[in-house]
């Protein structure tokens, strides 16, 4: 009989222009990056995808925080490059193009090898950059290994996070402060969605004394929730303000209450434990069903929305921020949505002092063709841009497609489009 072939557990065989190669197998993968410690399971990853494509290099690079740069994490190996390896800005890189179109980026290094940068994201949300250093120009087959491995990082990624804070560190772009701290936990832990009825994508920018900007949004079964809240102040104290206002939302949220009812036992929070502080606010509830909205608007600047390439100012009735008066109450609205439309919902930051120079409703429309997730970056940028890089208050947007309830699913198909790229001779 002939010798027994010793099976790796992470790959099987498979056929590609005539020749014997080996496949990755996910659930090998999977289970390698679960057998590791959760820092290790990232480099486990990568040495197992250099041995299938006999790469020279492969390593896993986190986005941080401001969708800035990018900082290697994982690897399997070291490569020489020009970039420095602990963090690289984005701007004019072949890491910020794939990034930005969510499709694999390839370049030729010299005679000898290819460099491969595919994107590592789950429903909208771009966690990082698979990166690749190959002898020659991948195949078809190579390239649907890369795409199937870069789909699986990121719930490797999602898996890991929260057991250790190696990829909080990643995602930093600068040390926070206490309040910056507080702030960040506020956060939802994706800042992009993407389902088949909506993207939702929202960037914070802190100002120098942290302003208690927050967002948020939640998919249940039948609904869509967003909020926008802004507490007052700078600081530890506008971040304690914010946590009120923040947990007493979602905890009226998570236990069923209607909009009205969050609104109210927000601002119930407020008035027992702010200190005579305040919070405005937004609350948008969007049924996954037929598309009708519920908004509360809390003393909050009004929302823009983006029609058919036209923009134009919402202005729904506004009530009193949380915090103001005991017996407070709270209009559920609703606001104008249609299919195809962008709304956007932002704080006070986006509109005050300085940016005011910046034509905010041009610049919705001039990004309207960007991914929410690059055009609320955008957005945030233009802002800090006119400040000179320091922020006198918060810049929050919080950026909503709405696809409309015509179909109920959306292609989550990992690596579709890595076939189609090519490299530049």
């Amino acid at each position: 009989m002939p010798p027994t072939e010793e099976r790796d557990p992470g790959a099987h065989q498979g056929r590609a222009g005539g020749e014997q190669l080996v496949e990755v197998d996910l659930a090998g993968v999977l289970a390698a990056a679960e057998s590791a410690s959760p820092v290790e399971s990232l480099d486990v990853v990568a040495r197992l995808l250099r041995d299938r494509l006999q790469a020279a290099s492969v390593s896993f690079l986190i986005v941080d925080f401001t969708g800035s740069s990018v900082v290697r994490l994982g690897a399997a190996d070291s490569v020489e490059s020009d970039e420095p390896p602990e963090r690289v800005a984005l701007p004019g890189t072949l890491y910020a193009d794939a990034l930005r179109t969510q499709r694999p980026a390839l370049q030729r290094e010299g005679n000898s090898r290819v460099r491969v940068v595919a994107p590592v994201t789950n429903r909208g949300d771009a966690i990082g950059l698979l990166e690749l250093f190959l002898p020659d120009h991948p195949d078809d087959f190579a390239m649907r290994q890369i795409g199937a491995t870069a789909h699986a990082l990121a719930y490797i990624v999602i898996a890991n996070r929260s057991f250790t804070d190696v990829y909080q560190w990643g995602r930093r772009t600068r040390p926070l402060n206490l309040a910056a701290e507080i702030q960040h936990r506020l956060l939802p832990t994706s800042l992009a969605c993407e389902a088949a009825q909506f993207t939702v994508a929202g960037a914070l920018e802190p100002a120098t004394h942290v302003g208690g900007d927050t967002f948020d949004y939640v998919v249940d079964r039948d609904t869509m929730q967003l909020s926008v809240t802004d507490a007052m102040g700078h600081d530890v104290e506008a971040a304690l303000l914010a946590t009120l206002a923040v947990g007493a939302l979602r905890r009226a949220r998570r236990a069923g209450a209607e909009l009205e009812v969050q609104a109210l036992e927000a601002n119930r929070a407020v008035i027992d434990n702010g200190r005579r502080g305040f919070v405005t606010g937004q609350l948008l509830r969007i049924s996954l069903l037929d598309g009708t909205t519920q908004f509360v608007n809390a003393g909050h600047p009004w929302p823009l929305r983006l029609r058919r390439e036209r923009v134009e100012q919402m202005v729904p009735e506004v009530d009193l921020p949380f915090g103001i008066q005991p017996r407070t109450d709270y209009r559920v609205q609703r606001l104008d949505l249609q299919p195809g439309d962008r709304l956007v919902m932002l704080t006070d930051g986006m509109l005050e002092r300085r940016a005011v120079e910046v034509d905010l409703p041009s610049l919705v429309a001039r990004t309207g063709d960007l991914h929410p997730r690059e055009a609320s970056r955008a957005l945030v940028a233009e802002i800090l841009r006119a400040h000179g890089g320091r922020l006198e208050d918060d810049a929050t947007v919080m950026c909503l497609d709405w696809h409309g309830t015509h179909q109920v699913t959306r292609s989550a198909d990992a690596g579709a489009d890595l076939a189609e790229a090519s490299a530049p001779e």
